[in-house]
């Protein structure tokens, strides 16, 4: 009887499990953990001398240049920050229709719904072709001047300023405004819902190629490109050309949100050419190309 409730005793153990001489079971080491890969090395922030001598950089190069330029960037992978009169004012042109489509979509959130299908056409037809009815139309769909200043203000956007009598394309802003709407797009902090961010995000990845343009110009190969852009001759400036751009480029081992604003270039293809050289310039600093 002994022998038989021994052997039941034994039979209910994982044959597998070690045991001692006695038949007690041994305890196993624990299996060593997992380890993560380890993560591609990252350029650390411009330290303050670098931080320098990219700004006397930039002042030499447009000290050079008929026009007027300032820069914001932020990687959001590093977590490296630059700047290059963020606070200065300039008009938007076609930007503007970054903001009207994020303040349509905050719009739609208030009101717990998707864009109708004609909302979708125009928002389309508005930031990859950069077709101005159907941004007029969008504009009044927000509020007017009142409706977008009224956003903006819900988005952080201080110093953002709608032109007067609904003319969209002469709100006044600076990068660092735009850096914060650029944040209401591709960040979770944000008071856009993720189905608007997806929406925006899709439309900015598909402008239509003689309209990619820009802040593209810090793209690699196989990066991801999402952007608008603006440009405008001004009748108040001697027919001189505003030229702005804004968007996110994202890699393996970087993220950059850049905002431009510029104005006062002789001609578009100039503006393009200034604001392409700059965006270049600092995104080369900030991955350490020009670092001694």
């Amino acid at each position: 009887m002994f022998f038989l409730l021994a052997a039941t005793v034994l039979a209910v153990l994982p044959p597998e499990t070690p045991r001692t001489p006695g038949g007690v079971p041994r305890a196993q080491a624990p299996s060593p953990p997992r380890t993560a890969p380890e993560p591609e090395p990252q350029p650390p922030p411009l330290s303050p001398a670098e931080y320098e001598r990219l700004t006397r950089s930039l002042d030499a190069y447009l000290s050079g240049q008929d026009g007027r330029l300032s820069i914001a960037l932020h990687d959001l992978n590093s977590g490296a920050t630059y700047s290059y009169g963020a606070e200065e004012t300039y008009i938007t042109a076609s930007l503007a229709k970054l903001n009207i489509l994020v303040l349509l979509l905050l719009q739609a959130d208030d009101e717990d719904r998707e864009l109708s299908d004609h909302e979708r056409r125009l928002a389309a037809e508005m930031i990859r072709y950069s077709d101005n009815d159907a941004t007029d139309e969008l504009y009044a769909r927000i509020g007017f001047d009142e409706g977008f200043a009224r956003g903006n203000e819900r988005l952080g956007l201080h110093a953002t300023e709608p032109g007067a009598g609904g003319v969209w394309g002469t709100t006044r802003t600076t990068t660092a405004d735009q850096l914060r709407l650029l944040r209401a797009v591709f960040t979770e902090d944000s008071p856009l819902s993720e189905r608007s961010r997806g929406y925006a995000r899709e439309l900015l990845g598909g402008v239509a190629p003689e309209q990619a343009w820009g802040v593209s110009a810090a793209a690699g190969e196989g990066d991801t490109v999402e952007l608008k852009n603006g440009w405008v001759p001004r009748s108040d400036d001697g027919d001189r050309w505003a030229v702005t751009s804004a968007g996110r480029v994202a890699g393996a081992d970087h993220e950059y949100l850049i905002a431009v604003l510029s104005d006062h270039h002789p001609d578009y293809f100039g503006g393009i050419e200034c604001v392409e050289h700059v965006v270049t310039a600092v995104v080369a600093a900030l991955d350490g190309e020009d670092r001694s």
